[in-house]
């Protein structure tokens, strides 16, 4: 009967990958060079907040922005068509920017902030109004994505053009054909907005100035 091979198991050090013969060893180590510094993030390991709740997520390197928040958090409004950065309908706000989540890895997103349009329809519900009452879809696939960008723009320009708004949804695409809907709903929508800001500032003195947004980023 032969004997099973012997296998030889190294202990890493998580702080400087100093490797050991022994986990006591290591130990030892980590108590004599390491006593006074924090544990260190393990790989892998996000924080992120999401539509204003903060999480903490274990991320593979492979996973894109689109895989976490759709099929892990279950956050299905954001959708993927092209899945090449082309069409626009992963649009996610990130940082107060409009970015396609399918083009972006998880894994660089820690520290930030990401809204979809699952906040954006509780928060925002005149875009969203407005979005029906034009009829500006129709099979609806690539909705999110055109309302989601056009939040980021409405949120730092209030009074855009309606060159500004297409300029702005220049990277959504829609197979059904509902261009001409968008710039109309979202003038009126920035109409609205900007009325609910006067009224609601006890001075009058109305919304910022506004400063130009681009669409989605291409990467």
């Amino acid at each position: 009967m032969t004997k099973p091979p012997h296998i030889s198991v190294k202990h890493f050090c998580p702080f400087c990958s100093h490797v050991c013969e022994t986990f006591e060893a290591l130990k030892a180590h980590v108590l004599s060079e390491h006593q006074s510094e924090s544990v260190p993030t393990p790989e892998g390991l996000i924080r992120l907040t999401v539509n204003g709740q903060l999480y903490q997520v274990n991320v593979e390197p492979e996973w894109t922005l689109y895989d976490l928040i759709h099929d892990k958090m279950g956050l299905t409004g954001t959708k993927t068509f092209c899945d090449r950065g082309a069409c626009g309908s992963c649009t996610v706000i990130m940082d107060g920017r409009a970015i396609l989540s399918c083009m972006t890895l998880a894994i660089e997103c820690g520290g930030k902030s990401v809204e979809t349009v699952e906040a954006i329809a509780r928060g925002n519900p005149v875009l969203i109004e407005k979005y029906a009452e034009h009829h500006a879809m129709q099979c609806g696939y690539c909705t999110p994505g055109f309302v989601v960008t056009a939040k980021a723009l409405l949120d730092r320009n209030l009074s855009p053009t309606e060159d500004e708004i297409k300029e702005a949804l220049a990277g959504n695409l829609c197979r059904c054909g509902t261009y001409p809907q968008h710039p109309k709903t979202i003038l009126e929508a920035a109409s609205s907005l900007s009325d609910l800001a006067v009224h609601s500032d006890p001075k009058g003195s109305g919304p910022a100035e506004p400063t130009p947004a681009a669409g989605p980023r291409k990467s």
